[in-house]
C-alpha cells in the first residue's frame, strides 16, 4: 500500500495563506486579517472541508497548527463541530516539530528528524493523510515534493501582506490540475494539483509551441 499526503490550504488571490480562520491563528509579522476566510465560507466549502476530513484516516500538522487544532477540538466533539471534532479524535495524529512539543491530544506522535523517512512511513502505515493549514511546514512538504495532491481553496481577495504558499526563493516546480475545479457560492475556488516536474520554458514565437 502507497497512502497519499494531500496538503490543505486556504489561499487569497496574492497567495496568502496567513491565519485564515482567526486572528489568534498566527499574527506574526503583525499581521491584521486573522480570519479573513469567515465571510466566504458557505456549503460549498462546508461540504468539501468536511467529506476530506471524513475520508482522511491521518492528519499531519506543524507544531502552531497542531497546538492550535490540540487545543480546540477535543472540545468540540459535540454540537455544529462535533462530526469534525470526533473524526480527529479518532485518528492518528502526527505533529513535525523540532522542538518538544506537549503531546495531550490522546492519538499523537512526533515525527522524527528524517522526514523523507518519515513521510515514507506515513504512506505505508495510512491511505489518505491530510496536511491542514500549518504553512511554514508545508512550504518544506512542497519544496522538496514530499507530497501528492496540494488542495487549495483559492478566495477572492488580496491583502497584500501575510505569509505566501510560495514566497519569494520557492523552489521553482510545474504543477498538474487534476479533476476539474470547485466553485462555491461566494467565489471560493477548490483546485487541486498533483506534483508536476520541472518547469519548461519555449519562446511563444516558436510554431506548435507548448507541444
Amino acid at each position: 500500500m502507497t497512502g497519499r499526503i494531500t496538503i490543505d490550504l486556504f489561499t487569497t488571490l496574492d497567495g496568502v495563506a496567513q491565519a485564515p480562520g482567526g486572528p489568534e491563528e498566527d499574527p506574526s509579522g503583525a499581521f491584521p486579517f486573522g480570519g479573513w476566510q469567515a465571510p466566504f465560507f458557505d456549503d460549498v466549502v462546508g461540504g468539501e472541508i468536511l467529506s476530506g476530513i471524513e475520508a482522511m484516516d491521518a492528519l499531519l500538522l506543524g507544531r502552531r497548527t497542531y497546538d492550535i487544532f490540540a487545543g480546540y477540538w477535543p472540545q468540540h466533539t459535540d454540537g455544529p463541530d462535533g462530526a469534525v471534532g470526533r473524526r480527529f479524535d479518532a485518528i492518528p495524529k502526527y505533529v513535525a516539530s523540532r522542538g518538544t512539543p506537549a503531546l495531550d491530544w490522546p492519538g499523537t506522535t512526533q515525527l522524527g528528524p528524517d522526514l523523507v523517512a518519515e513521510i515514507d512511513g506515513l504512506r505505508a502505515r495510512h491511505e489518505d493523510v491530510h496536511v491542514i493549514g500549518s504553512i511554514d511546514f508545508a512550504q518544506t512538504l512542497l519544496a522538496r515534493g514530499l507530497y501528492d495532491v496540494l488542495a487549495l481553496w483559492v478566495y477572492p481577495l488580496v491583502l497584500g501582506q501575510g505569509k505566501k504558499v510560495f514566497p519569494d526563493g520557492a523552489v521553482p516546480t510545474s504543477l498538474s490540475l487534476v479533476g476539474p475545479p470547485i466553485q462555491g457560492s461566494t467565489g471560493a475556488v477548490l483546485l487541486r494539483y498533483a506534483p508536476g516536474g520541472p518547469v519548461r520554458t519555449g519562446n511563444m514565437d516558436e510554431p506548435n509551441r507548448g507541444v
